[in-house]
């Protein structure tokens, strides 16, 4: 007999509910296999029992109600020792016990299969027959092969499950959830639901009248521009011009030809407008979901928010919730949420928002931190339909959430509130001084950037300089490559912005995950293929014109630096320095102005580590970004959900790499920096002034914390933890240790035990 599970696992993957999964998986596998019963049996977390959840075959009177403490019987002996098991009779077996009213005792053939994820034995699948006789090798490995595969579904369903079970228990028990920090504070409040236009659920139709579909999609586009400008017309009193450019952004992206046009070619081909909107949408956002990049997967995000709001025009119905709905308290909950959501918000009600999906990079996210409102995102386990008018802690420091949350532990998180606000005082109370350490040793705090997302002249005013302005978006949002004039434009008007603050611009940072719309780069494994520096050197005329305008900005200025990413060798920066060269000598004969920057080399491939006398040759600073440079040095692919718990920059050998460069770098007389997520957490940060960095960049957003860390240690102490982190040997003794150091300074609101 050849078995298949993939049929299985389909439906299973696309089933709502954990017990129609389960029905599904015992009845599909009854009737792929030689068994006269399959049940399926699920840890219930509450009584530690294994609930019997499904059965085809047996008596379907014990269904949700016979329950086997770990360890008894058969199942309780594959759960316990998480393999398993396949008899020719269950009888034999020391493990066995009868399970009353299941009807079992007629059984003899007996096979159990643990379902397993991360680790934690979620059920058992069990199938039997009535002979005394093995399941064969093929029927086998066909039900432990469905066990396995099976089991992230089962545990998807199975957190929906248990959470709306404690919701409905009486009392409705307290449920706290861990998601992504996306903007800092705590509130407290009543949940409710977001209700954006679903471009899932518009059907596929034909166009009746084509001319017609496009009238009504471009007013449509027009209308969601106009909300889109009143949106920001009503914000202009609380949000400052870097942030109110977002609203700006938006409304590009609704002009976008990428957009428009698209949408257009598809309603001409015989869609409706729903239709063709929503493959538009689709196709633009998939584009950004494969990029590793952060910033630039949460722009998939803007795409979606985008296409709703059209949506929600063409349907004639208005975004957001109807008014007069609205608690005192409201905590804003979805599964995404747009800024236009934000904005039709009655004024002083909107407490916290809350997402299903998102990131701290997200537009949406940065909106609620320039309005001080708490935002926690990626709560991938919250069954959003099941949480309407519950109260709710939200805590944007540590993203966390609470749901029911008891009197006792309101009464606590008013008093944290409380705390957070003096603490909130204090840090801005310390904008205006310098990063200076207490025995007065400087650090300079820099700002990443990205393009077409900030009021340049309110940032430049604020922060010391840029560490990090990534070029890479300017070219993936077009359709065509930018040109000349374009870019030399753009770097510009950043460069005149900071000057004479130091502006570090990386150079063009595609390639493998970072696809460009209109160049395509067929590769098995992306993220280790032609990306970076590597793509550059091989597109020499695409490097050269971005090199040209780099030139050119900084004539006269000259607050330009260049860095070259994913350098791993030295005959790239070679080349880069030679193209470079090239660009100079090209300006100086056609008698153009232009003003050589300083170079730099962004040390994140591992080999970079053991080049950097080599590379202090070459270039005059080195960035150090951590993002990648764990996500290589651990082999572990930080968009990857499913190993995001071992994508750790407080890890033992990246600890002791920083440390290497740092040191390799200084004896070369060549100053370090680091841009990555790490200069921008408060404990890291600490423990990077210990090893020696000389700056730190990092979002706008993180800076008044790590100011305030740095300004409440001298160096010899940061210097003294990092002795200490580099003789650890596990991440989470290295967090205890700049965590308790935090404490003891009376920082203790900076700490994150996530």
């Amino acid at each position: 007999m050849i078995l298949n599970s993939s049929q299985i696992v389909r439906e299973v993957n696309n089933s709502t509910h954990l017990d129609e999964a389960l029905a599904l998986a015992v009845k599909r596998s009854r009737s792929s296999m030689d068994a006269n019963a399959c049940s399926a049996y699920i840890n219930d977390m509450q009584t530690d029992r294994y609930l019997l959840m499904a059965a085809d075959g047996l008596a379907c009177a014990a269904v949700g109600k016979v329950r086997v403490v770990r360890n008894e019987g058969l199942v309780g002996w594959v759960a316990a020792h998480q393999e398993a098991v396949n008899l020719s009779d269950a009888v034999d077996h020391p493990g066995y016990r009868h399970v009353p009213g299941t009807g079992d005792e007629l059984l003899h053939g007996f096979m159990g299969a643990p379902v397993i994820h991360h680790g934690r034995v979620l059920g058992v699948l069990v199938a039997q027959k009535h002979e005394r006789c093995r399941f064969d090798d093929d029927e086998a490995a066909f039900f432990t092969t469905l066990a396995i595969q099976i089991g992230s579904a089962i545990h998807r369903l199975l957190s929906k499950w248990e959470f709306s079970r404690r919701l409905n228990e009486p009392g409705r028990g307290k449920i706290s959830i861990c998601g992504i920090a996306c903007a800092p504070g705590l509130s407290i409040g009543k949940i409710v639901l977001s209700q954006p236009a679903d471009l899932q659920s518009v059907p596929y139709r034909k166009a009746r009248d084509i001319d017609s579909e496009i009238q009504v999609f471009q007013a449509a586009v027009q209308s969601a521009k106009n909300e889109l400008l009143a949106g920001k017309e009503r914000m202009s009193a609380s949000l400052s011009g870097d942030v109110l450019s977002l609203f700006d952004a938006y409304a590009m992206m609704l002009e976008s030809d990428k957009l428009t046009a698209a949408a257009v070619a598809r309603i001409r081909k015989g869609q409706w407008a729903r239709g063709a909107l929503r493959d538009t949408i689709f196709e633009m956002a998939r584009v950004f979901e494969q990029m590793s990049d952060p910033y630039l997967s949460a722009r998939a995000e803007d795409i979606r928010n985008i296409g709703r709001q059209i949506l929600g025009h063409l349907q004639k119905v208005e975004s957001g919730i109807g008014a007069g709905t609205y608690p005192k308290e409201c905590i804003l909950a979805g599964s995404e949420i747009s800024p236009v959501e934000i904005t039709n918000m009655p004024r002083g009600r909107l407490a916290g928002v809350i997402c299903i999906q998102g990131s701290a990079l997200s537009h949406v996210a940065i909106i609620c931190r320039a309005l001080g409102i708490p935002a926690v995102m990626g709560l991938a386990d919250l069954p959003i339909s099941h949480v309407e008018d519950c109260d709710i802690t939200v805590d944007g420091n540590r993203g966390v959430v609470c749901i029911n949350p008891s009197p006792e532990d309101i009464h606590a998180f008013r008093q944290s509130i409380r705390e957070e606000q003096a603490l909130s005082a204090r840090v801005e109370a310390l904008r205006h001084l310098p990063a200076q350490t207490l025995d007065g040793v400087s650090i300079p705090l820099h700002v990443n950037l990205g393009i077409g997302e900030e009021d340049l002249s309110m940032l430049a005013r604020k922060y010391e300089g840029v560490g990090l302005y990534r070029t890479e978006f300017l070219f993936i949002a077009r359709d065509t490559l930018p040109t000349e004039d374009d870019q030399c434009r753009l770097y510009r008007d950043l460069l005149e912005s900071f000057a004479p603050k130091p502006v570090t611009i990386r150079t063009l940072d595609v390639g493998g995950d970072k696809k460009l719309p209109f160049f395509t780069i067929a590769e098995t494994n992306p993220l280790l293929g032609r990306r970076g520096i590597r793509f550059t050197l091989d597109n020499p005329d695409v490097f050269l014109t971005q090199l040209r305008a780099l030139l050119l900005a900084n004539s006269g200025l000259g607050n330009l630096r260049v860095l070259f990413p994913m350098i791993g060798r030295v005959g790239e920066i070679d080349a880069a320095i030679e193209l470079l060269d090239r660009a100079c000598l090209d300006l100086a004969a056609e008698g153009r102005a232009f003003e050589r920057p300083r170079i730099g080399a962004m040390v994140e491939v591992p080999s970079a580590a053991f080049l950097m006398a080599e590379l202090s040759k070459r270039v005059d600073f080195f960035s150090i970004g951590t993002n990648d440079l764990t996500q290589y040095l651990l082999a572990v692919d930080r968009s990857n959900p499913q190993v995001r718990g071992f994508n750790d920059n407080l890890h033992p050998a990246v600890v002791h790499v920083v440390n290497d460069i740092v040191q390799r770098s200084r004896s070369h007389g060549k100053p370090v920096g680091v841009c990555g997520e790490m200069a921008g957490d408060p404990a890291s940060a600490l423990l990077l002034l210990g090893l020696g960095v000389d700056s730190l960049s990092m979002n706008p957003s993180s800076l008044p914390r790590v100011k305030w860390t740095l300004r409440s240690f001298t160096m010899k102490q940061g210097r003294e933890l990092a002795k200490k982190a580099l003789s650890i040997e596990n991440e989470s003794d290295t967090l205890r240790l700049l965590n308790h150091a935090l404490k003891a300074a009376g920082l203790g609101a900076l700490v994150c035990e996530n």
